[in-house]
């Protein structure tokens, strides 16, 4: 066996040189060749011939074989440790040769505040692994994901959602990726979402909120709203992509589908960072590996009802009634069926836990704040009570509620990975060469205390146009809970239509409520499986028992 092992660093223009440059041009230059001669030194040195020398090795040949091959991995580890054009970088020690530290991280639920950690200690720019740079710099965020900046989405993508075809989510090319988005915009837009699918998340919320008023009411005041939220969330998704209610609120419990899904959206996240462990598992005769792992079937069976409503009138239909058509009018690409498929299962994933989650914590920092309860209360009180999502999109506190909660509680506030494109890049004081992977956080920007100032306190006053609290043009740049640039998420008028929705009738309906007990900020802290969920999955308040009969 052969390893070839190299670093082949870009033509550095002379006014861009880096430190040290005609030394790492010098070690970009070498290539270690390593060669196995197991084989040949055995024959030298017991004098045998080939036959005699196979039944001589035969014994030990595995373990030779594998001790070898190992000792050129470790070999090519250490190579590219000491070698290595991002040893000027930052970073824990281990980051060199391995990234075992952020595997630990990210399997145990921690990446998020890991990474967040290692800023803290290391700077804006922090080496995690041999080949990725954590990147918490303002400047440098908006160079990664500027439109047609070059920086595609990396493998990390495919290796979370495997599936047969890219999506909207896992494409790394950005001409494809646009060509996508174009076709699909228009169903998702807010002129289209309010026309055809505002009545729909209107009933989905208030039969939400009637059923956290009857839990209370039997349940002396006590009730889940993550629960009811995720019914709520899970039912709006189902009926606009799919074009089929799961009538979970009616029911009060998930259907197979999302049991099945909360799994499989764990096992993703596991499985994106530790593929061997995922290929193991899906040959593992456990039920919990299988649903972990080996789910893709039965969840794409529901994403072929969304073929088959689109292609109805009337109730079934969903938002890719006109997709299909509209492709084949222009040069803006293709939709075929299955393409349809694969995207409808990817947007009702993403727009479920993601909706449930941050509206929870829309309740949480509120209801921890009774005078902000109070003035809130008093703002929705005076809508007419044929309200319209227009209606909400003009008030000052809720929206500036709902931005803030999306600040320090969005539900995706993990890891954005971008390659550096060809020629590589000159980030802060540091060049970084192409095919390295750079990775933004949402969590980490959003606590920068230089770019927002006291980033642990929630303070709806940085999205009020006339507060001396107001953000920057700095903070607004760097600002993503839905993402950046031109991957920002597709569902984001459904998402922020939701929120508007709930948030409105939960406090025009229930004022008064508090957090009950049990809900802690150790409870409510996050666990992070690339999206994030409270902790202790609930989020229980108490509802004064005076708005029961109201």
């Amino acid at each position: 066996q052969r390893f070839d092992i190299g670093f082949r660093q870009p033509n550095r223009t002379l006014n861009h040189p880096g430190p040290n440059e005609g030394r790492c041009a010098e070690r970009s230059a070498l290539a270690v060749e390593i060669h196995i001669h197991v084989v040949i030194e055995v024959f030298t040195c017991f004098e045998l011939s080939p036959p005699s020398c196979v039944a001589v090795m035969m014994p030990y040949s595995a373990t030779l074989i594998l001790a070898c091959v190992a000792a050129a991995f470790l070999a090519r580890a250490i190579f590219i440790a000491l070698h290595s054009p991002l040893n000027r970088i930052p970073g824990p020690w281990i980051a060199k040769f391995s990234n075992i530290r952020l595997k630990l991280a990210v399997i145990s639920g921690r990446r998020i505040h890991y990474i967040d950690a290692l800023h803290k200690k290391y700077g804006p720019f922090v080496r995690i692994s041999p080949d990725e740079i954590a990147v918490n710099d303002s400047k440098a965020i908006k160079q990664i994901h500027g439109i047609g900046s070059g920086f595609e989405k990396s493998s990390w993508y495919d290796t979370m959602v495997a599936m047969e075809r890219p999506t909207l989510f896992t494409m790394t090319d950005g001409k494809s990726h646009a060509a996508r988005r174009k076709l699909l915009a228009r169903g998702f837009s807010k002129s289209n979402i309010r026309q055809n699918w505002e009545g729909v998340m209107r009933q989905k919320v208030v039969l939400a909120v009637d059923k956290i008023r009857d839990e209370a009411a039997r349940n002396g005041g006590m009730v889940d709203v993550l629960k009811w939220w995720t019914f709520m969330a899970s039912d709006v998704s189902s009926h606009l992509i799919l074009g089929e209610d799961f009538h979970t609120l009616e029911r009060g419990e998930v259907n197979d589908y999302m049991r099945i899904l909360t799994k499989a959206l764990r096992g993703a996240g596991i499985g994106a960072e530790l593929p061997l462990l995922r290929s193991i598992g899906q040959r593992l005769p456990f039920q919990f590996t299988q649903k972990l792992w080996n789910t893709n079937e039965f969840l794409d069976d529901y994403a072929k009802v969304a073929v088959r409503n689109m292609q109805q009138s009337g109730q079934s239909k969903n938002v890719f009634a006109n997709i299909s058509a509209e492709a084949e009018k222009g040069d803006i690409g293709t939709l075929d069926l299955r393409d349809v498929e694969l995207e409808a299962s990817a947007l009702f994933v993403a727009g479920t836990d993601t909706t449930a989650v941050s509206l929870s914590y829309v309740i949480y920092a509120v209801l921890a704040r009774p005078d902000l309860r109070r003035r809130l209360e008093a703002e929705v009180a005076e809508l007419p009570d044929n309200f319209q999502d227009a209606d909400l999109e003009k008030l000052p506190l809720l929206h500036a509620v709902i931005e803030e909660t999306l600040r320090l509680y969005g539900a995706a506030p993990g890891m954005l990975p971008r390659v550096v494109p060809a020629g590589g890049f000159d980030m802060g004081d540091y060049y970084i060469p192409q095919g390295t992977t750079v990775t933004t956080h949402a969590y980490s920007i959003h606590r920068d205390p230089a770019i927002f100032p006291d980033p642990l306190e929630f303070k709806p006053s940085r999205f009020l146009p006339e507060s001396e609290d107001k953000l920057s043009d700095a903070a607004k740049a760097v600002y993503m809970p839905f993402g950046a640039g031109s991957r920002t998420c597709l569902g984001l008028h459904i998402a922020y239509g939701e929120l508007r929705l709930a948030t409105a009738e939960f406090f025009r309906r229930c004022p008064g409520s508090r957090l009950a007990e049990s809900t802690t900020e150790d409870v409510m802290e996050f666990e992070n499986f690339f999206l994030i969920a409270p902790r202790g999955h609930k989020c229980e308040v108490v509802i004064d028992s005076k708005t029961f009969w109201a």
